[in-house]
């Protein structure tokens, strides 16, 4: 049962489509339930959008793009620095939202609000910053000038685990280079969206410029879009899986793209390190957002030397962690996002113990309603174990152990992919040769955690392509156009 205050916040969330600055039923009149993860109970429902929906919000986003191409860089600027504000006003209500629908405790979602909301403030300040050069030829027969224009209509696809925050990292530089956009957020978390759609349009973002279509049939609805030569942009966060059939489906027209997909981040221990503050970067990279996070340290590679106290300590960590509804004072691990989540990390667990990893703590379904699993710790770990070759996206520390740098590195490699690492360790070299060697995309020194709006955020070989956040992520949503000028009086 949701309590006043989540009730009240509740039926203030519009649950339509925003489409061409106005909320509507879907074409067909479909809604979908959204469930509260802690106790399997519905949210609300939300209108389900079909193919029809998907070609309006098309319409309307190709309709505005000329207009909206033309506004001043101040302008769109101060659009994001408004709605930065008013995410900050609105925290307690956007916290809310995104521990209900997603599950995490509400510290955590807070956090994620200013992470979140900064996107928005950066991209404000980036929107006046888009430059071009003006050059002599070389053989000094011409001047070269070399401007940015936006990339054109955008389709925006955000994952369920961080509502605010992967929204807000693609329609932020969207917005400031001047693009418009279809945003198709995760069936199981499109309230924060839709409340997020409200707040930008508060804050004046013209209509048609930002249009969003929850649906449950994301494959089916937005397909024939790919084939419709005004889509020019494709952004998506999520499995490698799903981010491979959409690059298939971009080649149709040769669609700009950007892919934010899977990692099996390896976390680094060396026989040098300090231990305690290993720890206490592990529970960050581990046990942050319940674990689902792409960034989460999925396979722990500790020194022989220094592994026995490195596991006693992170399993004294993760047991003492209290688990409940993310709602409810002091709980610090909430429940996994649904069944599904949950039966994968159980299955993980399972066949890692039956080829012989030792369980150190957890290990098991916690009892009761919602879709909750304890916080585990395993050693011992075989390398055929499935848990450290496949994303966990779950509360699951496995160990193994290493005895020399070179063999470290190549077992943190022997991935299919690239998206972040994380190493600690007190030697400078040591570090200069683990940022030239390690196949990665980014990686944290002393520290577990890496995400920053101000820093390029992006993975290498199955683990994406293009960057999100930084001065490198509006450039996402930029073409390059070179303008050859004949030499002045010829």
């Amino acid at each position: 049962m949701n309590s006043a205050r989540e009730q009240r916040l509740l039926e203030s969330i519009p649950t339509g489509l925003l489409i061409g600055g106005q909320w509507r039923d879907s074409a067909s009149g479909n809604r979908f339930a959204v469930e509260d993860p802690a106790t399997g109970e519905t949210l609300t429902t939300v209108a389900d959008a079909s193919v029809v929906d998907a070609k309006a919000a098309l319409d309307a986003a190709s309709a505005v793009q000329r207009e909206w191409a033309a506004t001043s860089p101040r302008t769109r600027g101060e659009i994001l620095r408004r709605a930065f504000e008013a995410v900050h006003a609105r925290a307690d209500d956007f916290a809310l939202l995104m521990t209900l629908e997603m599950g995490k405790a509400l510290a955590e979602s807070h956090a994620e609000v200013n992470y979140g909301a900064e996107f928005l403030r950066w991209f404000s300040e980036e929107a006046v910053r888009v430059d071009g050069r003006y050059t002599t030829a070389p053989d000094g027969g011409s001047r070269l000038l070399v401007t940015k224009r936006p990339v054109g209509p955008s389709l925006l696809i955000t994952p369920w685990n961080f509502p605010l925050a992967m929204a807000t990292r693609k329609i932020g530089p969207a917005i400031a280079a001047s693009c418009t956009m279809i945003l198709k957020p995760a069936d199981l978390t499109p309230l924060t969206s839709l409340l997020l759609a409200q707040v930008l349009l508060d804050s004046g973002l013209p209509a048609g410029v930002l249009n969003v279509i929850p649906t449950t049939s994301a494959a089916q609805t937005t397909e024939p879009l790919f084939h419709d030569p005004r889509l020019r942009k494709l952004s998506f966060t999520g499995s490698t899986g799903v981010g491979q059939k959409l690059l298939q489906q971009a080649s149709t027209t040769v669609l700009r793209t950007s892919m934010e997909l899977g990692g099996n981040a390896p976390f680094l221990v060396f026989d040098d390190a300090d231990v305690e503050a290993a720890v206490d970067g592990a529970v960050a990279a581990k046990l942050r957002n319940i674990g689902e996070a792409c960034t989460a340290a999925n396979r722990f590679l500790v020194h022989e030397d220094v592994a026995d106290a490195f596991a006693t300590k992170l399993a004294d960590r993760f047991t003492a962690k209290t688990i409940g509804r993310g709602t409810d004072d002091g709980v610090e691990i909430g429940p996994l996002v649904d069944r599904r989540s949950r039966e994968k990390v159980g299955s993980l667990v399972d066949d890692a113990i039956e080829k012989g990893a030792t369980v150190l703590a957890g290990g098991a379904v916690v009892p009761g309603a919602g879709w909750f699993y304890q916080p585990t710790v395993l050693t011992d770990v075989p390398p055929a174990a499935r848990v450290l070759t496949e994303e966990i996206f779950g509360p699951v520390a496995p160990i193994v152990t290493f005895r020399t740098d070179d063999e470290a590195i190549e077992v943190a490699n022997g991935t299919p992919f690239g998206l972040v690492a994380y190493a600690y360790t007190r030697d400078l070299d040591r570090v200069i040769r683990l940022s030239e060697r390690l196949e990665t995309g980014m990686l944290g020194i002393n520290t577990g955690i890496v995400s920053n709006p101000a820093a390029p955020f992006g993975g290498v070989k199955q683990s994406g392509l293009g960057r999100e956040g930084g001065s490198e992520g509006i450039e996402e949503y930029l073409e390059t156009v070179y303008v050859g000028i004949a030499q002045p009086g010829s």
